[in-house]
């Protein structure tokens, strides 16, 4: 056994963990106030990059830049976003799939058009910060469930969709049994009662 094991030393970092010091110096070396990010907020931009840390830093340092104008007080309260109404009824976060992943519901067909496109994104970065609360620790993502009944022509609003899809990655999941879809990544006492299972939906603004 090596004397590295033997003096009881943790493991070497691995070439990610690496990675991820080197663009957390870089960031920190453009902009002193841009500390407060977790490593786990680093990895993520990272992976979005494949791993490349020019093009990870360079895309974190464009988010924090925007977070810092569009929330300069670091977070939303819930007073900012129910004072328009805005997806009130259309955002719900419930518990955790089988991997402690939290789950968000989105029911789409909830929906009505946004006026001011700066109202939506202000929920959209209150439910994304309301969610991300609830990550334990070591897990990295959530979970989406759009549930598009009731989509129409009422519903489709482009520029709401399109802020969504730069705060949030959707996935689109399609079946004709969502209860035994789900239930193989969410146990029925974390599943929704709309779907089958055991939890009432509770609006993001009120869990």
């Amino acid at each position: 056994m090596s004397s590295y094991l033997e003096a009881g030393a943790s493991k070497p970092p691995s070439d990610e963990e690496k990675k991820v010091r080197t663009i957390r110096a870089l960031v920190e070396s453009q902009d002193i106030s841009n500390k407060d990010f977790s490593d786990e907020t680093v990895r993520r931009f990272l992976r979005a990059r494949n791993l490349d840390v020019e093009k990870g830093s360079s895309m974190l340092v464009k988010y924090l830049q925007w977070r810092r104008e569009f929330v300069p007080n670091g977070h939303f309260n819930r007073e900012d976003v129910i004072v328009t109404g805005v997806l009130l009824n259309t955002l719900y976060l419930q518990g955790y799939d089988r991997i402690s992943r939290p789950i968000l519901v989105v029911l789409a067909g909830n929906h009505k058009h946004v006026s001011n496109i700066d109202d939506f994104k202000r929920y959209a970065v209150y439910a994304v910060d309301k969610v991300c609360s609830r990550l334990p620790p070591g897990q990295e993502k959530f979970v989406v469930i759009v549930d598009m009944k009731g989509y129409g022509y009422a519903n489709n609003d482009v520029r709401a969709f399109i802020a969504a899809l730069s705060i949030l990655q959707i996935a689109f999941l399609e079946s004709k049994n969502l209860k035994a879809v789900m239930g193989q990544d969410i146990d029925e006492s974390q599943l929704p009662e709309l779907y089958g299972g055991k939890l009432k939906l509770v609006s993001i603004v009120n869990s």
